[in-house]
């Protein structure tokens, strides 16, 4: 590509973003995931919502109710009816806390476990679609964007607790510079 050539991509960087466009722009990109997802767990009979809940039973699991709302972004508040549609369809159970039988844990029936190598897999696709549409540049611009746009909110606690270990695996799979 010459100098005088310009890809799409430092086009739409450059674009200017107009008032309150900001905050539509996230909406809209957050609905289009969704609709994504919805399309590939609709032969499942799943909502995005009880979706990650069964990968994060599955990653973080046994869980309490409070332990599993600090680490999903789907539900704000508490997750008990999500929960509650789980354990009725069989994918997830309620048991006692090992320590404290007051309490309940959840995890992954038998049922709910054989769902999640299709679930990741239907992660995996939507996410190197996604990927796919940005160049490493202008995906990790906007990651940090979105960082520093969540940076303080509930839902960016939410994220940091959930996937720092994971960018820290990445991070030690880089090559040295």
């Amino acid at each position: 590509m010459t100098d005088t050539a310009q890809s799409p991509s430092a086009d739409i960087a450059r674009a200017k973003i107009a008032p309150f466009e900001l905050r539509y722009l996230v909406l809209a990109a957050q609905r289009e995931g969704n609709r994504a997802l919805s399309r590939e767990l609709a032969p499942l009979g799943l909502t995005p919502s009880q979706f990650e809940i069964i990968l994060v039973l599955a990653q973080y699991g046994p869980l309490s109710l409070r332990e599993l709302g600090e680490l999903i972004v789907c539900e704000t508040g508490s997750p008990s009816r999500i929960v509650d549609t789980l354990v009725r369809r069989g994918y997830v159970e309620r048991t006692p806390h090992l320590v404290d039988r007051r309490a309940l844990v959840l995890m992954l029936t038998p049922v709910g476990s054989e769902l999640v190598p299709r679930l990741q897999q239907i992660e995996r696709a939507i996410d190197e679609g996604a990927r796919a549409l940005l160049d490493p540049e202008d995906l990790s611009g906007l990651s940090v964007a979105l960082r520093t746009y969540l940076k303080g909110s509930d839902s960016g606690a939410v994220l940091e607790k959930r996937f720092a270990r994971d960018r820290d695996d990445v991070a030690s799979d880089e090559p040295a510079r």
